[in-house]
């Protein structure tokens, strides 16, 4: 399954949005338009479905109140909606169909109370859930928590609640994961990558040695001299580790562990496990980092021929991405989703009939695009005084 709609109010800096998603998105824009708060929406979904807890309140408390996540230009309107169409494939009608609303109380305690959760199953001529109901009238409390977040209340729609939570997010930044031994704690959910020896380790060994025997090929041929990769156990401290050697002069080359790793290898290394270890959502933020262009270049084709080998080709990936090399690719122009702030909130859209013309005509989402994401009067920023 995949998410085929997103349609958004009031959400962070998005006062209205209503836009398509394929199974591979590309989202663009200048700096601070909100390509990260766009995937934040699918986190944020996943963090109230999580079992160990917490649901709506907590999702919303994480992300420092209902005043941080509302749109500043949400003058009158304090209300925020999230609507997703789920469906089998990109061109197919939607199969489930989630909103949440919500808003503060304005009185009394000033919780944030749910305004509207409606549920829809194709097929079917009413919905699955529509609250508030009877018993929400009768008891406001109920009004805190989602139906989709409670066992008892979701049984219904669980598939939706199922998707939501297995949701996966990947920033990997290398010094967290270089330095993870002496870290304090992982952050919830991980976003970082530094967990991933972790996950690493939780792997069954045959499973865990076919992919890194996959990542261990990739390698190869992206970083100079990279001959073999394994994965062992510290025998003192127990404590997982990633062991690469390279091509030396020593007959049996040089044996470096994952702190030694470059930047960029470990960057490609954590895509690629993750590429490889479920077949759910997958939110990638700026994968392009500390990677040569020519690498980057080849991100596209990489994402498909490892989820095509996983036999997970239908998988959905979002990507945020700010680079040239990356979008010279032959990607399909309604797979790009463009921010661009304005007075009002930032407005989301697709390439429209001129630009998809353009592209069908040879020119690359990078030439017709990307500049669209520049900054006015960026060639001034060089005439600091």
């Amino acid at each position: 399954m995949l998410i085929t709609r997103l349609k958004l109010k009031n959400w962070r800096n998005f006062k209205h949005l209503d836009v398509p998603l394929r199974s591979r998105t590309y989202v663009i824009g200048a700096n601070a338009s909100g390509k990260s708060n766009l995937l934040d929406v699918f986190r944020f979904l996943r963090d109230i479905c999580k079992p160990a807890g917490g649901g709506l309140q907590k999702a919303i408390e994480d992300r420092g109140g209902l005043t941080k996540l509302r749109c500043l230009q949400a003058r009158t309107d304090n209300e925020v909606e999230i609507y997703v169409a789920i469906s089998e494939d990109a061109d197919s009608d939607p199969i489930w169909e989630y909103t949440l609303a919500f808003k503060p109380e304005g009185k009394g305690l000033h919780r944030v109370l749910v305004t509207r959760e409606v549920v829809k199953l194709a097929g079917r001529s009413d919905a699955v859930l529509v609250r508030p109901d009877r018993l929400d009238k009768k008891d406001k409390l109920r009004l805190t928590q989602t139906a989709i977040e409670q066992i008892n209340s979701n049984s219904d729609f669980r598939d939706v609640a199922d998707f939501f939570r297995e949701t996966t997010y990947l920033h990997l930044l290398p010094q967290l994961l270089k330095h993870a031994e002496v870290a304090t704690r992982i952050v919830e959910g991980d976003p970082f990558g530094q967990g991933l020896l972790q996950r690493i380790a939780k792997t069954p060994q045959k499973t865990r040695e076919a992919r890194l025997r996959r990542i261990q090929q990739s390698l190869e041929k992206a970083v100079p001299q990279f001959n073999q990769l394994k994965f062992e156990q510290d025998k003192v401290t127990g404590l997982p580790h990633l062991m690469a050697s390279y091509q030396h002069w020593r007959t049996h080359g040089a044996w470096q562990r994952e702190d030694q790793f470059s930047d960029g290898t470990l960057r490609l290394l954590g895509l690629l496990w993750m590429l490889q270890e479920s077949n759910s959502l997958l939110l990638l933020e700026e994968p392009e980092l500390s990677l040569n262009d020519a690498i980057v270049a080849h991100i596209p084709l990489m994402i498909d021929r490892v989820l095509r080998k996983q036999k997970a080709v239908g998988r959905q990936v979002i990507i945020t991405t700010h680079s040239d090399a990356l979008l010279r690719n032959p990607i399909d122009g309604r797979a790009i989703l463009l921010l661009e702030p304005a007075s009002d909130g930032t407005v989301a859209r697709v390439a429209n009939s001129t630009e998809l013309g353009l592209m069908s005509s040879g020119l690359s989402p990078a030439e017709v695009l990307l500049p669209k994401t520049h900054p006015q009067g960026i060639d001034q920023l060089g005439l600091f005084e």
